[in-house]
């Protein structure tokens, strides 16, 4: 098990790996969530998406505390409780993953022109599907004494959730290209407004007549 690898003399890299994850893992919603109400990523329209996002957020948040305690609570020192908190893990992120996935159904239906809501959308309902399947069968496994089985779920079970992490890194990269656009149309207004761009200096620090890199006929190019 990763548990038991994790309750011995890996405990320290064990828990401090988990709160690594779980940190970054967080920032990625937080993030999402500042970008939407920006309008760099597509936004909320309703107070049902709204409400979702809330869920979605608390559940993360029951996830994040689960994997933290579950490593610092160890299998050999602490059984129960280490299992409770792995339920806690699971179910929070499983939860939340399902609040997520309503969210982006209804995003979908107002931003039919954005293929990478619907694709975010599969991808997180196939996550789901897998992680509930697969913990049900680790539980089984568990609990019946068949120790070899479980431990093959549950590391199958870790790497559907590092692939699941992934997909946030997808999901916010439309905010880099508007930031672009919004930048290029920024700079083609000063450029109509009669505004000049700013003057290249050489490499002795002196004014030169050549515009800044970059700049063409007024307009900024990315």
């Amino acid at each position: 098990y990763i548990s038991d690898v994790g309750a011995f003399d890996l405990k320290p890299l064990f828990i401090a790996g988990s709160c690594i994850t779980v940190i970054f893992l967080d920032a990625a919603f937080l993030s999402e969530r500042w970008l939407r109400h920006r309008g760099r990523l597509a936004k909320n329209k309703g107070r049902a998406e709204k409400i979702l996002v809330v869920l979605s957020l608390f559940f993360a948040l029951v996830g994040t505390l689960g994997l933290i305690l579950l490593s610092i609570f160890d299998t050999f020192r602490h059984r129960s409780l280490h299992r409770l908190f792995l339920l806690f893990f699971l179910g929070g992120y499983v939860l939340s993953a399902i609040f997520i996935c309503a969210e982006y159904q209804r995003l979908g239906k107002h931003f039919r022109q954005i293929p990478l809501l619907r694709f975010s959308f599969w991808t997180k309902l196939a996550f789901i599907f897998l992680e509930v399947s697969l913990s049900v069968g680790f539980m089984a496994c568990l609990y019946t004494d068949k120790p070899d089985q479980a431990a093959v779920l549950e590391w199958v079970i870790a790497f559907i959730f590092t692939f699941y992490i992934l997909v946030f890194v997808v999901d916010l990269l439309p905010a880099t290209r508007k930031k672009h656009r919004f930048l290029r149309e920024a700079m083609t207004e000063m450029g109509d407004a009669g505004t000049s761009p700013p003057t290249r200096r050489s490499e002795e620090g002196m004014p030169t007549s050549e515009p800044e890199a970059g700049y063409a006929n007024g307009s900024y190019r990315c």
